[in-house]
């Protein structure tokens, strides 16, 4: 029997080096299966770690040091045409100008000081110079003083062409008023210190006259009805015998705010929205005693001023409304720039940043809203006249009084990034106190970007933290029941049906939760808090009514299949709490809840909200747990369940005290995955928060999270901005976030295998 057994299996097997032929490629496919995997899981654990560094790559220049090195210096162009009164600049960093008492405009090359072009300014004959300001340095606004009472308004512009592919800037002095001077002072006093504001539309001068009055002049073109001509309107206020001996000057851009200053710190504030009737707002002192002003000049927006003292200290100032509603004056920060007197402070025209120089020839660049010292250099060693930035704050010009211009470049892309305006409360210009905020972007140009990343962590913690308390207890529960109460047949359609759940997109969910969840729950909130009274109570009422019911009906129901019995009692238990929560709500809540609360409370009510999350996500989340708690329940070994049994155990003793623990290790990884499924979910949140990146406890107020957020802002964001890559910071905070807590939720997931591998 033994030779034919091994005959006919001769054909079969070819043996060789004692394998078949079957089991070697059998080996052959385990092999490749084993390194197919290795292969898999090395490619994830690369693919993780080139997503890291690339966020990384990205979000680094955020944090990169400001430079500053010098190019060139040189004599002062055209020394014989006056003092300078003003240097500025071209947004290309090719040609600037310097004003002087002289009345001429001196146009010269910036890297080498050749002058390119001179002007005299339409000045009249044996009238002399008594004072000069500039007006918005974005528009190149300047304006002379005279004193016969007039002024001489000019513009310095730029022509740009391309002749034969090559740039070619034209610089040009304009008059956006006329030629001829605009009579300021009726009495022809000298005007000794000026202020002016030119729009399309109207224009404000104000000045302080040899006869110390304050002279206010507006100018405003009314169009006719149908617009094809204009009228020029003049209206006059003045002030007369000022109390304070006006050093400085200014008029907000919007030309409804005046500020003037003396030299030992006193400021007055004056409303003049009606221009033929200033009403003094406040009047305060900016100083501690002994200390002058020495610069004062508006922050980009003109919200905020710029005070520089005597002793190296530029303190910000800027209106906000206090507790009854008023504007007052309020110090939002200070920068100790040095020990010795402040010599000018020249504010960026596109940023909240700002260039400071002191007495020692030292240069300060800062950002306000960041509250950060960018760069510090020693520029010169003779005491310094006037600096100017360019329009972009990538070059500046010092000017000191060995009449040596000093040209130098900065690389300063991203200074209004700092660990505080991310993570700490930031005093933002007109608010009322330092807050967490996220607004990153506005029509305006002078915009403060807020770009805190707390409120938006803040909205992903609670967003997830609502939808797990949804879906933990009915994830887990109706998993336990599942895997161990079940009857298998039942289990058979139940588990593949909230399985199949998991394949609902998520852009659907968030579609639905915002259309129609969000209105549903508004109308019926109370009936949303009854379903979690009512609909246990009448299982436990229908439970105990089971219980007494004669053993012949109650054995009809085979072991297993009792949850089917209860379908109907929680579909009836539903609708029972939302038919009576009209009448509740009008007999205890005046007939609308909402209302009720915010009257009583004080809690408003915001129609996309962290309830309408919660419920939408838990749903989105509860198929993730329920799925491998399910599965790590009905995966405990048999014997375990069979000998608690046979020792006496209840099957519920059974389960509390040998099956739950057992499968703890996964039901906590069930847990740990639903949490990160919720912390990263985007389209549910972004549909169904409202996307108000406030930082509210409240259930009944929306929030904004970072995946949401980079979702909503990351198609506008300009490539390389700050506002992308603080958008890249928010996601590498995201990818941090889920990947420490997974590592730390595997540890615990390890230390529970072990600790429960006994049993």
């Amino acid at each position: 029997m033994t030779e034919i057994n091994n005959t006919e299996q001769k054909p079969l097997l070819i043996q060789q080096g004692g394998l078949s032929r079957y089991q070697r490629w059998r080996l052959i496919k385990d092999n490749l299966a084993g390194k197919g995997v290795v292969f898999g899981g090395l490619s994830v654990i690369v693919a993780i770690v080139l997503i890291f560094f690339y966020l990384l790559y990205v979000v680094f220049p955020l944090f990169e040091s400001a430079k500053a090195e010098s190019v060139s210096q040189y004599n002062v162009p055209a020394a014989t045409s006056g003092e300078t009164l003003l240097l500025a600049m071209e947004e290309q960093n090719e040609i600037a100008v310097r004003f002087t008492n002289q009345g001429k405009a001196v146009f010269f090359a910036v890297a080498t000081g050749k002058i390119i072009y001179q002007e005299a300014l339409a000045i009249p004959e044996n009238i002399e110079i008594t004072s000069f300001s500039q007006g918005d340095p974005t528009k190149g606004i300047v304006a002379y003083g005279l004193s016969d009472g007039r002024v001489v308004i000019a513009k310095h512009n730029y022509k740009v062409t391309y002749p034969n592919d090559i740039r070619l800037i034209i610089p040009e002095i304009e008059y956006p008023l006329g030629r001829e001077p605009l009579v300021i002072d009726n009495q022809g006093n000298a005007l000794q210190r000026i202020a002016i504001r030119v729009d399309e539309d109207m224009t404000t001068v104000i000045a302080k006259t040899a006869a110390n009055q304050l002279v206010l002049s507006h100018y405003a073109k009314e169009e006719s009805l149908f617009g094809d001509d204009s009228t020029p309107q003049h209206s006059e206020a003045v002030i007369n015998s000022i109390a304070m001996d006006v050093e400085y000057l200014l008029v907000d851009k919007e030309q409804r705010l005046m500020y003037l200053a003396s030299k030992d710190g006193n400021l007055s504030v004056y409303n003049i929205s009606n221009k033929s009737s200033p009403v003094l707002l406040q009047h305060l002192n900016l100083l501690e005693k002994g200390k002058k002003i020495t610069s004062l000049v508006f922050l980009n927006g003109e919200i905020s001023l710029l005070v520089g003292d005597s002793s190296g200290l530029v303190t910000q100032w800027t209106i906000i409304r206090d507790e009854k509603n008023q504007q007052v004056m309020k110090s939002l920060r200070a920068f100790k720039v040095s020990d010795v007197e402040i010599i000018a402070i020249n504010a960026e025209q596109r940023r909240k940043g700002f260039m400071v120089v002191d007495a020692e020839g030292t240069v300060g660049i800062y950002h306000s809203t960041a509250e950060r010292e960018i760069i510090k250099e020693n520029v010169t060693q003779s005491k310094p006249v006037t600096l100017t930035q360019s329009p972009r704050a990538n070059a500046f010009l010092l000017l000191s009084k060995d009449y040596r211009i000093q040209f130098w470049r900065v690389h300063n892309e991203h200074p209004d990034v700092s660990l505080k305006s991310i993570w700490q409360k930031v005093w933002y210009e007109s608010y009322p106190k330092p807050d967490y905020i996220w607004q990153s972007s506005s029509a305006s140009n002078d915009f403060e970007p807020k770009m805190s990343l707390t409120p938006l962590v803040f909205g992903t913690l609670k967003a997830a933290f609502y939808a797990m308390m949804v879906a933990m207890p009915l994830a887990i529960m109706g998993a336990i029941y599942t895997a161990y109460f079940m009857a298998p047949a039942m289990r058979s359609y139940v588990k593949p049906t909230i399985e199949l759940m998991e394949a609902l997109p998520t852009v659907i969910l968030g579609f639905l939760a915002g259309l129609w969840l969000a209105p549903f729950v508004e109308k019926n909130l109370l009936g949303i808090f009854s379903l979690f009274m009512i609909v246990p109570l009448g299982v436990m009422v229908f439970a105990f009514c089971w219980q007494h019911l004669p053993a012949s009906i109650r054995h009809r129901v085979a072991n297993g299949w009792d949850a089917a019995i209860l379908i109907p009692v929680i579909i009836i238990s539903a609708w029972f709490a939302f038919a009576i929560s009209p009448a509740i709500e009008t007999q205890f809540f005046n007939g609308d809840m909402r209302v009720w609360m915010n009257e009583s409370f004080g809690i408003g009510y915001d129609q996309r909200n962290a309830l309408v999350v919660g419920l939408a996500m838990g749903f989105a989340v509860i198929p993730t747990i329920f799925s491998i708690t399910e599965d790590a329940i009905f995966s405990v070994p048999k014997n375990l369940t069979v000998g608690s049994l046979a020792l006496g155990a209840t099957p519920w003793q059974t389960m509390t005290r040998v099956v739950l623990l057992t499968a703890s290790p996964g039901i906590f990884s069930a847990v740990m995955i639903g949490f990160g499924r919720a912390v990263g979910e985007t389209m549910i949140v972004l549909m169904a928060t409202g996307n108000t990146p406030v930082m509210d406890l409240s259930i009944f107020q929306g929030m904004r999270t970072l995946s949401a957020n980079i979702a909503v802002e990351m198609p506008e964001a300009e490539v390389d901005s700050t506002h992308y890559r603080v958008l890249f910071l928010a996601a590498l905070v995201l990818f941090l976030f889920t990947f420490v807590f997974n590592t730390l939720a595997e540890l615990i997931r390890q230390n529970l295998r072990e600790k429960y591998s006994s049993l």
